[in-house]
């Protein structure tokens, strides 16, 4: 019989993330720095033979556009054809809250609830991790993807 589990799913920038949780602890974590679209699936196909997903939650941005598009498909999707609840938060919950790079020297910023853009002159690590412990809490059902392109 397989594992239930929830899956976090962080693709803003690469290498990208998946953690599995049992119970809300996190027992396992694949980081892979394939491109979003070609990874995904296969990384499902190998997670979907080993466990059974009860929920899936993800980072909605912002951050690569591509991947926040492709990720947001592909977790919709499995979401429907699963019957399994889709949750989201934006990315800064997985990276301390640290500036996420929109395109060259330009990074989004939160700054309360608001989220911005500004320039730095050095570039800042962009660094994400998976929480040891899921709290739902801090997911909603508002799965909208954060896409916010800057002009250009």
């Amino acid at each position: 019989m397989k594992r239930v589990v929830n899956i976090v799913v962080i693709t803003l920038t690469s290498p990208l993330h998946v953690g599995i949780y049992e119970n809300n602890q996190l027992i396992k974590k694949y980081s892979v720095v394939e491109q979003t679209s070609e990874a995904l699936p296969l990384l499902f196909q190998e997670i979907l033979n080993e466990y059974t997903p009860k929920g899936l939650f993800f980072a909605r941005g912002p951050g690569s556009f591509m991947a926040i598009k492709i990720t947001y498909i592909f977790l919709k999707t499995l979401s429907i054809a699963l019957h399994i609840p889709l949750r989201a938060s934006d990315g800064f919950r997985f990276n301390e809250g640290r500036p996420i790079r929109a395109m060259r020297n330009l990074y989004f910023i939160k700054r309360g609830e608001t989220i911005s853009t500004e320039r730095f002159d050095h570039p800042v690590d962009q660094i994400f991790d998976l929480p040891h412990t899921l709290n739902e809490t801090y997911f909603s059902e508002n799965v909208e993807p954060l896409y916010m392109l800057p002009a250009v």
